[in-house]
């Protein structure tokens, strides 16, 4: 099932005042404004199932990959880069709290069975958080899988474990937090300079070999770690950064859609054009033609 969604007014959400929505989007075409940045007015909890988000979480920049979890605070702003969900499959739950102030103090409800001493040490570790993005936390994407099923089948006593399984969800977060605190995202810095590096020089027909070299690794380790790490190939990785890119480029209506294929790296604007439409859905003549119309 690659679609599911609960909004407050659904039957399946009565009996979970505290549950806004629960859902699994799986997004193949991108589309225009479908993700404008606005406030919070709950926690967020958003698990990526495949593909590559690039969201602002609280007015700093965030590329999220496969089995990444976004915590989003209450008051915290909150969208997509360009103002667009990404292609990609996320799973999302959104809870409302009684309440969280400055302080830390937290009030989960009596849904909950975290006692009152766990949710304050929980609220401080969430308000304390300058990282809203946890790396590669598998265990939370079985939690959302879990709950999916339990809202899908409604067995004997699927109240009682999927406010259990939010409970877990609020754990797992918090030990995870902890044990990265004062520190970077778990994703290595090698990576982020080699995208740097790429984006910088995007009209070089860059080979896995090179790629390798800058990040001092065989061609084999390196595309295992690649893989490992963005949940892509390293050409594949690659792609997707001279994609958005062109995203960017399609914004200027100056510019010329073959100078635009060979600034990212494209050998013709007809290669440009084929995998732009593989992975927006859209021909670059018609995304941008779409792009003006919306910002007339």
């Amino acid at each position: 099932m690659n679609q599911y969604f609960l909004k407050k007014e659904c039957k399946e959400l009565h009996v979970f005042p505290h549950v806004i929505e629960f859902a699994l989007k799986k997004i193949n075409n991108i589309q225009f404004d479908s993700f404008k940045k606005t406030t919070s007015e709950f926690l967020r909890f958003y698990y990526v199932i495949d593909g590559r988000f690039d969201w602002i979480i609280d007015s700093e920049h965030h590329i999220l990959y496969p089995d990444d979890l976004a915590i989003i605070l209450p008051g915290q702003s909150f969208g997509g880069e360009k103002d667009l969900l990404d292609i990609g499959t996320v799973s999302w739950v959104h809870l409302e709290l009684q309440q969280l102030d400055r302080t830390g103090k937290i009030c989960m409800g009596r849904w909950s069975r975290l006692t009152d001493s766990e949710c304050r040490t929980i609220g401080r570790i969430l308000l304390l958080n300058i990282c809203p993005v946890l790396s590669k936390l598998k265990e939370a994407g079985t939690i959302f899988q879990n709950m999916k099923n339990e809202f899908i089948n409604q067995e004997n006593g699927h109240t009682g474990r999927i406010n259990q399984l939010i409970d877990e969800l609020l754990i797992l977060s918090a030990r995870q937090l902890t044990r990265q605190h004062n520190s970077q995202r778990d994703f290595p810095q090698t990576f982020m300079k080699l995208e740097q590096t790429l984006r910088e020089n995007l009209s070089h027909q860059w080979t896995v070999e090179e790629m390798a070299a800058l990040v001092g690794l065989g061609t084999t380790a390196f595309s295992e770690k690649a893989k490992s790490y963005t949940g892509f190939t390293p050409l594949n990785y690659l792609i997707n950064i001279r994609i958005a890119e062109a995203i960017k480029l399609l914004k200027h209506p100056e510019v010329h859609v073959t100078d635009i294929a060979l600034d990212v790296g494209f050998y013709s604007s007809q290669h440009f054009a084929t995998t732009f439409k593989k992975l927006t859905g859209y021909t670059p003549s018609e995304f941008r033609k779409k792009n003006i119309i919306v910002n007339e």
